[in-house]
C-alpha cells in the first residue's frame, strides 16, 4: 500500500464509544474554523490506525444545527486521516427499508440551511479561491463497496443504494413533507450527512455513510409517529450492529490499494478551485 492509511470515524447517535479502540488517547484540537465537536479519540483497530469523533459530542449536546462540520473534517484530516467512515440515524420514506436496516447511502437531497459547506469562504489562508467541488457521487464508490461487502460477510440486512434527504432539524418532519420527500425519490432521512460528505470531498478524502434506520418517519399512517422514545429504542440495537460493521469494515480497507484513489480525490479537490 502507498499510503499511510488512517481511518477517521464519525460516530452518530448510540455509536460514540471510545472503547472501540486499543491503545487509546485523548486529544483535544483547534482549527482555524474553531472547535471540533469533542476531542480526537486516537488508537487502532485491528491494527490500524483511527481518529474517533463523536458528531454530537460524547454527551449529546450538540443539535445537528449546531455541529460545526468544517471543523470535525479539518480535523481528522490534519490529524492524518485518508477516510471517514460514518455512520447516521435516519428514518425511512420507504416501505422496504425497515427498522433494523443499514443503508449504504449513495445519493444524497440537501434541504440545510444553517450551515457553511465550504472551507472555501474567505475566513482561512489554506483556502483561497472558490471551490466548485462535484457532487454528481457525493459518497466514495471504492469505501462504499467496503462497507457492502462487510455487510454482506457478516449477514446484516442492507442495501447498497439509498438517497438520502437530509434537513436541518432538530425537530422531524411534518407527515405533508415525509410525503414530498417520498416523491423526491428520497430513500431515507436524516440531519447530519450533509455537509460532511461535501466538506470531506474539498478536502480530498474517502468519505462513506452507513445509515441505521430507526422508524418509518411519520409518511406511514398505520404506524405510530416518529418520537425521541423510538427512535432510542430501535437504536440501542442498530449500534451494536454498526459496531460489528466498523469492525469488519476497518481490516478490510487496509487489504485495499488506495494510492490512485486518493490521488484522484485530491486532484478533483484541488482542481475544483477557481
Amino acid at each position: 500500500m502507498g499510503v499511510n492509511l488512517k481511518v477517521g470515524i464519525i460516530g452518530g447517535s448510540g455509536l460514540d464509544n471510545p472503547d472501540l479502540m486499543d491503545d487509546r488517547k485523548e486529544k483535544v484540537v483547534s482549527t482555524p474554523f474553531g472547535a471540533p465537536s469533542d476531542a480526537l479519540i486516537t488508537g487502532r483497530i485491528s491494527g490500524v490506525d483511527c481518529v474517533l469523533l463523536a458528531r454530537h459530542g460524547r454527551k449529546h449536546t450538540l443539535n445537528p444545527s449546531c455541529v460545526n462540520y468544517r471543523a470535525n473534517i479539518y480535523a481528522l484530516r490534519a490529524e492524518g486521516c485518508t477516510h471517514i467512515l460514518a455512520t447516521t440515524a435516519c428514518g425511512s420514506l420507504a416501505e422496504k427499508y425497515a427498522p433494523g436496516n443499514i443503508v449504504v447511502l449513495d445519493q444524497f437531497i440537501d434541504r440545510t440551511y444553517r450551515r457553511e459547506q465550504s472551507f472555501y469562504d474567505g475566513t482561512c489562508d489554506e483556502f483561497t479561491g472558490v471551490c466548485h467541488i462535484p457532487m454528481a457521487a457525493p459518497f466514495c464508490e471504492d469505501t462504499r463497496n467496503v462497507y457492502i461487502d462487510s455487510a454482506k460477510e457478516l449477514g446484516i440486512v442492507h442495501h447498497e443504494r439509498g438517497t438520502i434527504v437530509v434537513v436541518e432539524g432538530p425537530r422531524f418532519s411534518s407527515r405533508a413533507e415525509s410525503k414530498m420527500f417520498q416523491s423526491w425519490g428520497g430513500h431515507v432521512i436524516s440531519m447530519t450527512p450533509v455537509p460532511e460528505a461535501v466538506l470531506a470531498a474539498e478536502a480530498g478524502l474517502c468519505y462513506a455513510s452507513a445509515a441505521l434506520v430507526t422508524d418509518y418517519d411519520c409518511w406511514k399512517d398505520d404506524e405510530e409517529h416518529v418520537s425521541v422514545e423510538k427512535v432510542m429504542a430501535t437504536l440501542r440495537n442498530n449500534s451494536e450492529t454498526a459496531i460489528k460493521l466498523l469492525l469488519h469494515a476497518i481490516p478490510a480497507l487496509a487489504k485495499k490499494e488506495w494510492e490512485k484513489i486518493i490521488e484522484k480525490k485530491q486532484l478533483t479537490a484541488t482542481s475544483s478551485v477557481m
